[in-house]
């Protein structure tokens, strides 16, 4: 889809309509080739300064591990995975929350990054966000029903990595209570693709790991 720049009255009509906002970047997310496009767009507007988009725009001043994340800022990532999410929407059942959650997967960082001695952390980023999630939804009154199902992915993005290598902080039984394991299984695969240098075949078989691992406790 052709990058469209918005005009000073779409400004002007999103800033006084929150629910307009809402509606059109979910027309985007489920439209466009490359959604990333748009929301760079809006990031161009007053109102991305403001909350709740305010938690997105931060983004562009967090830091990542180079070592992890070559592609720089979390919003450079967050991009990517948008794009990604873009890419697989045909194998989601739910793409509206699907694309949601990978636009609002790593609002927990800005607040939760830390240099510490030339090593960049972001600690509990996926249980941060969580919270940020379900605020920065309630805000556009959206039903608790996609709320719940967003903010969970939210929550349980980073538990591909968790699983697979066997760590301590993966909660498997909430995973499996709260979040649709296929869903939640592409939203990692996406995480791990949104990034400079993933290699894709790599990651397309830790997913299916991981996918084969969610199934049998389903």
């Amino acid at each position: 889809m052709r990058k469209r720049s918005l005009s000073v009255t779409d400004s002007m009509a999103m800033i006084n309509d929150p629910d307009k906002i809402f509606e059109d970047i979910t027309q985007h997310l489920l439209a466009d080739e490359k959604p990333s496009l748009y929301i760079e767009e809006l990031d161009k507007q007053s109102f991305f300064r403001e909350y709740p988009f305010i938690v997105l725009h931060q983004l562009k001043a967090t830091e990542q591990s180079p070592k992890f994340h070559p592609e720089g800022s979390a919003w450079n990532h967050t991009m990517m995975v948008l794009d990604e999410a873009a890419n697989v929407r045909t194998r989601s059942s739910n793409p509206k929350v699907l694309l949601w959650s990978a636009l609002l997967h790593d609002i927990g960082k800005p607040s939760t990054t830390r240099n510490r001695k030339g090593k960049i952390t972001s600690y509990d980023h996926d249980k941060i966000g969580e919270s940020l999630c379900i605020e920065f939804l309630q805000y556009f009154n959206q039903e608790a029903s996609f709320i719940e199902a967003v903010s969970a992915m939210v929550r349980y993005h980073m538990h591909m990595l968790y699983v697979l290598k066997k760590l301590p902080y993966a909660d498997v039984k909430g995973l499996i209570r709260r979040t649709d394991a296929e869903e939640l299984a592409l939203l990692c695969l996406c995480d791990r693709l949104g990034r400079t240098g993933a290699d894709r075949s790599e990651e397309e078989n830790e997913y299916r790991e991981f996918l084969q691992l969610l199934r049998k406790l389903t």
